[in-house]
């Protein structure tokens, strides 16, 4: 069969989608959180095999040769991408190829590429004809950012920053704005006991009181230090007891809902302050790529404005956060030729990978 299938592997969830081989998508489906820096890799396949199964029975729904994995030599796929969030190494990688060759039918090689989620967000660089570099922005549960270039029709990698995870990274990702939120927060408490003032109104204060269930700023660090669930814990239950469900990195990384909601519904200066300064950690990190800070004459370094940016993930999903990470790049004297915002990366990539294998010769 020619069937193209892509899947989008995230810290959130997992995204698969199938395409025929006119690029027309056929099939999709979902799983859990397929970050493969969390999961051990049978807990990774197991959610990858969810949503590959799904997007199968949808794309063949009167075929009885849906099972994963397929019986030898009856694969219904000519080719499969992965873009995976943590495969951020070759020996990452290793861990889990042969599983999903396996899980496939799909033996290792140009007819299964495994790479990081990132390199789905690099084929904007093949639509516009006035370019020949990307930048590939992720900014969802987590964060990364990586420079590309096109070369001969093939797509090179050529820098990346962060992606280290929430305990060492994650720059304006989903934990970095929560994390600054409550460091601000705690920050205007503590101002409050020097100055003798009252807090000042703020529908972000309130908002995360609410969510800890407690009455008090200071208070919101028990919340953050309760013991991950499972765990052996003295401390007390009662209105705390709707977060102790979360581990201590979810308690954090839920938060930017609120913040957004504050910032940019209410106009919250404090909760608008929070996204500035988290929007301001992620465009250090492009600009690194741009060559700020780097002492180096190297062609590796990007120049913005022969580039498209291409944002991905839930964090620069929305564009009043995207225009604070552009605004602030401008100011530094990077403006890039085209922005772009991929709100379904496993369908552009499955749409790409129909395209690059039936516009080949002898494909």
């Amino acid at each position: 069969m020619s069937l193209y299938l892509c899947v989008d592997c995230g810290g959130t969830k997992t995204s698969a989608v199938i395409a025929d081989a006119a690029g027309t998508i056929v099939g999709r489906g979902s799983g859990g959180p397929s970050n493969i820096t969390y999961l051990t890799p049978q807990s990774f396949i197991l959610a990858i095999k969810e949503a590959v199964a799904t997007a199968l029975k949808t794309a063949l729904p009167s075929s009885s040769s849906t099972d994963l994995p397929p019986p030898a030599g009856e694969t219904p796929f000519a080719a499969g991408w992965f873009g995976i969030s943590g495969a951020d190494s070759p020996a990452a990688i290793a861990k889990i190829a042969q599983p999903l060759s396996d899980l496939l039918g799909l033996p290792l090689g140009p007819k299964l590429v495994i790479a990081n989620d990132t390199h789905l967000l690099a084929a904007p660089v093949r639509m516009h004809s006035d370019v020949t570099h990307a930048v590939a922005v992720i900014a969802g549960t987590g964060s990364i950012a990586v420079s590309f270039r096109e070369v001969e029709g093939r797509i090179e990698e050529l820098g990346r920053v962060g992606g280290w995870g929430w305990i060492l990274g994650d720059e304006g990702g989903g934990f970095d704005v929560g994390r600054e939120a409550l460091r601000q927060v705690l920050l205007t408490q503590d101002k409050a006991s020097i100055t003798g003032a009252p807090l000042p109104p703020s529908v972000l204060i309130d908002s995360v009181l609410e969510r800890f269930g407690v009455t008090t700023v200071m208070e919101i660090l028990t919340g953050v230090y309760l013991p991950d669930p499972g765990q052996d814990s003295s401390a007390p239950v009662g209105e705390l007891e709707s977060i102790r469900h979360h581990n201590r990195e979810k308690r954090i990384s839920k938060l930017p809902p609120l913040v957004f909601e504050a910032a940019f519904k209410h106009n919250d200066p404090l909760a608008l302050n929070i996204l500035k300064v988290s929007a301001g950690h992620l465009v250090e990190e492009i600009a690194m790529l741009l060559g700020d800070g780097i002492e180096t004459t190297s062609s590796r370094a990007v120049r913005a404005a022969e580039s498209v940016v291409s944002f991905g993930g839930s964090l620069v999903g929305i564009e009043a956060y995207r225009k604070l990470i552009l605004n602030d790049l401008a100011q530094r004297g990077h403006v890039f030729r085209h922005v772009v915002f991929i709100d379904d990366a496993a369908a552009v990539g499955a749409t790409g990978l129909a395209a690059a294998f039936n516009s080949s010769p002898g494909s």
